[in-house]
């Protein structure tokens, strides 16, 4: 198989003097995938990517449209963002934030800098959230100028933009992942996450 159909670091193909990798990105998230620790560190572990994420913003901002969408709330207001670089052999790929609804997770241990032990999802429900239910959307488009800068993305190349809304057994929206893609160093599998492959 193709190397750059498994991931891993493609030969002979460099930017910007680093050497381009590609890391695959199921769609749906495989559940086993999704409880882990880091879908990122072990999604790039299985394909024998060294896999490394960097913790660079945990605070409050104001929610953009499509996110206050998901979490129900009005264009503006004050979310809580934690945000994170994740890299492959040393190639920026992706940038993910995590955004929360201050009035349901506001003072807790979510606010707090660094990664949460042992995992998000295990931050949120020792909170007593339940997950329900999840929807994806994924857009292609140009980088915002601080996002092509981040990912070191050469002129003209896109991004795929990846949002995850995540809501309770109550339906209250809970957790929101909006994960910016470098377009050219991922594949996109399309999963069937019952373990049937039929389309």
């Amino acid at each position: 198989m193709d190397e750059r159909v498994r991931g891993g670091t493609v030969p002979g193909d460099r930017a910007g003097g680093r050497p381009r990798v590609l890391v695959r990105r199921a769609l749906p998230t495989e559940p086993a995938v999704r409880g882990s620790a880091s879908l990122f560190m072990t999604e790039a572990g299985r394909q024998g990517i060294r896999a490394d994420r960097r913790m660079v913003y945990v605070g409050p901002e104001p929610a953009s449209e499509h996110v206050a969408l998901a979490l129900r709330v009005q264009p503006g207001t004050e979310i809580l963002a934690r945000r994170k670089m994740m890299l492959a052999d040393d190639v920026p790929v992706r940038v993910a934030t995590s955004y929360f609804r201050l009035d349901v997770f506001g003072g807790t241990p979510l606010c707090e800098p660094g990664f949460v032990r042992p995992s998000l999802q295990a931050g949120i429900e020792a909170l007593g959230h339940r997950f329900g239910r999840a929807e994806e959307q994924l857009t292609a488009r140009p980088p915002t100028e601080a996002e092509a800068a981040v990912l070191e993305l050469d002129p003209g190349e896109w991004v795929v933009q990846i949002v995850r809304a995540g809501y309770s057994a109550e339906d209250v929206p809970i957790h929101v992942l909006e994960t910016v893609c470098a377009a050219s160093r991922h594949v996109f599998p399309i999963v069937q996450v019952t373990g049937a492959d039929e389309f």
